[in-house]
């Protein structure tokens, strides 16, 4: 039986009121914000029976208002990387804010992880909704948006949908940044991850997919079985892994699947990922740089956490050959991803 309550977190001037909503189970304590549909904190078990913390984030609203790294958020209109932040929709030319090198990133300026997000509860969990209006950070259409968290037992599932009054391309996800032994440990060096993907995608200099669909045999990014992230981040071009794992082809039906296992040993912590999305972006925190004072003066450096953000593939308004991300008007929007937190 999960326990859901709610109360007021603090105020962002010129916007409203921000809620804390607590999902509680037997096994696992969830805080989420209507900021953002923010993941505050996922409270787990590990093998010694203590709960611990394993979400990045802040100790007060302000650290999120402010916060520059989508600690926690569902991030959208569009997940990930639009090259040049321009694409085309039935012959028009949308230019969106750069906001991430040459290109756009994770919905604009001020995208779904800034709004105030309305809440209602349901079973087990709370439903955040939201509409984004026609234009808001330059996408087309009206959309209205929904992300339904629900607490069952050791799984938190996240459950997306939308729909436009014009055809526009969406790309939900959520931006938790993960540390099994714990949201202020060092780093992620002894955490084991597998990623049940044939294929990955390389990218170019500014992190856009080049439009092959490459093998992972053979690579620093074959993860089909588990691999110890420390020694295979100095296999890895570049800062560390950012990208997308292939988890189904364009064409093919997306069904709900296993996607991802990550292990911290130590602690005996274990986190699953489940989703219908055609992709999982494997990302380890490349870009924070201890600037960032967290929860209980926590510093998050580079390589402190991972994030497994399930979603299309990078810059698919762009690419003819990769899995469609236009809503048109008429369709849902529909995906579920799951977490599941357990012990070895």
């Amino acid at each position: 039986m999960t326990e859901v309550s709610h109360q007021q977190w603090g105020e962002v001037p010129g916007q409203g009121s921000v809620d804390l909503w607590v999902l509680q189970s037997p096994q696992v304590r969830v805080e989420v914000l209507t900021l953002g549909a923010i993941i505050r904190s996922v409270c787990s078990r590990g093998k010694d029976g203590q709960m611990e913390d394993i979400v990045l984030g802040y100790d007060d609203l302000e650290g999120y208002v402010s916060d520059k790294r989508y600690l926690g958020a569902v991030v959208g209109r569009v997940a990930n990387r639009i090259a040049k932040g321009c694409f085309v929709v039935e012959g028009k030319v949308y230019q969106l804010d750069i906001n991430n090198g040459p290109n756009a990133l994770h919905g604009g300026l001020r995208g779904y992880n800034k709004a105030i997000w309305h809440a209602t509860p349901v079973e087990g969990g709370v439903q955040l909704s939201l509409t984004s209006p026609d234009g808001d950070q330059g996408y087309p259409g009206e959309v209205q948006v929904s992300v339904t968290y629900t607490l069952q037992g050791e799984t938190l599932t996240a459950e997306y949908q939308a729909q436009s009054t014009r055809t526009t391309p969406i790309n939900l996800t959520n931006h938790s940044y993960f540390n099994l032994a714990g949201q202020a440990a060092a780093d992620i060096y002894d955490h084991q991850v597998s990623i049940s993907a044939k294929s990955y995608l390389p990218v170019d200099d500014t992190s856009i997919p080049t439009g092959e669909i490459k093998a992972v045999e053979g690579t620093p990014f074959h993860l089909r079985m588990p691999v110890l992230i420390g020694p295979r981040l100095k296999e890895v071009p570049g800062p560390g892994f950012d990208h997308n794992f292939c988890l189904s082809l364009p064409g093919d039906a997306c069904t709900e699947r296993n996607v991802a296992r990550v292990c911290h040993p130590a602690s005996g912590r274990v986190l699953e990922v489940s989703t219908t999305q055609p992709g999982v972006q494997f990302y380890t925190a490349n870009f924070l740089d201890g600037s960032i004072s967290g929860k209980g003066g926590a510093r998050y450096r580079k390589h402190s956490s991972f994030c497994l953000e399930t979603q299309n593939w990078p810059d698919a308004v762009n690419q003819a050959s990769f899995p469609d991300c236009l809503l048109c008007p008429g369709e849902k929007y529909h995906h579920v991803s799951r977490f599941t937190f357990t012990t070895v």
